[in-house]
């Protein structure tokens, strides 16, 4: 069906009876996974998507397997008429949007789990949280089989988590990381930011600014990497952040660093009166 100037594919046949379609043409396709409430992030996933192929899919789903039970599924905010305008105009060719049924039919038993990579940092404080962005992943990706999927390097640990997904199931698909699209004063665009009260929203970018002061930090004295997260703990703390972690991790694997000696991501999660922000920024070595 099409709804404006752009076409809605509400059914995994539909989808795949448009892909089939490209592919007879020997159209490269890309494909955008989203959960709706359209911002400039989202929309610059679009376009880089556009840079590697001739067609663009972008999935319309909020997914409540990646939902806790104390979470705002219920309340994250949906305009599909929105978003289908945003996209149209951002030159996607076809909207996948099911209904949750499509995507988990009665009887619907399989979970994807990525061990390891999944299981601290955002793991550990959304319990299930990674389990039910793998298993979405991996339908959308075996639904379309495009060329290549790209999603944002703000939810760092979840792009990670999709390349191993990707790369352990053996799916033909090149997971693209795009980065992080920023306010003017640095605060990380997301769909939850509309929950911020206005002087939240004056606070909010220190968090950002904090892990730049960390990361130059950390450049300066490699060897002591636990003093520095410390300071910048106390720094988000002083801002009125409630953390949920500050990490250094390897930049390939999320595995641990006691020392920064190879590239890696300075991650955080905290809380801002009842918003929960999430950000990152590379760090090297000097």
């Amino acid at each position: 069906m099409a709804a404006g100037d752009i076409t809605v594919a509400r059914t995994v046949g539909a989808l795949r009876e448009a892909v089939a379609g490209w592919r007879r043409q020997q159209e490269r396709i890309a494909l955008v996974p989203t959960m709706g409430a359209l911002h400039r992030g989202h929309l610059a996933l679009v376009e880089a998507a556009r840079r590697h192929c001739e067609r663009v899919v972008a999935s319309l789903f909020v997914n409540p397997k990646q939902f806790g039970p104390r979470e705002d599924f219920a309340a994250y905010p949906r305009s599909e008429a929105a978003d289908l305008a945003k996209f149209s105009e951002a030159g996607v060719d076809l909207v996948f949007a099911p209904t949750v049924e499509e995507m988990y039919p009665a009887g619907f038993v399989t979970t994807v789990r990525v061990a390891g990579i999944g299981d601290d940092l955002e793991g550990a404080h959304r319990p299930g949280h990674f389990d039910g962005v793998a298993t979405v992943v991996s339908k959308l990706l075996l639904q379309c089989l495009p060329d290549i999927a790209c999603f944002g390097e703000k939810d760092y640990q979840q792009l990670l988590v999709v390349r191993h997904m990707a790369r352990d199931l053996d799916i033909p698909v090149r997971i693209e990381g795009v980065a992080t699209v920023r306010e003017p004063d640095g605060l990380a665009l997301s769909s939850r930011n509309v929950y911020l009260s206005p002087e939240e929203r004056r606070v909010a970018p220190l968090l950002y600014r904090v892990l730049n002061d960390t990361a130059a930090a950390l450049a300066a004295a490699p060897d002591n990497v636990a003093a520095r997260l410390q300071n910048g703990l106390a720094a988000l703390r002083q801002a009125g952040f409630a953390s949920d972690y500050l990490e250094l991790r390897d930049a390939a694997d999320l595995s641990a660093m006691s020392r920064l000696d190879r590239g890696a991501r300075l991650l955080a999660a905290a809380h801002l009166g009842r918003t929960r922000l999430i950000d990152n920024v590379a760090v090297t070595p000097r």
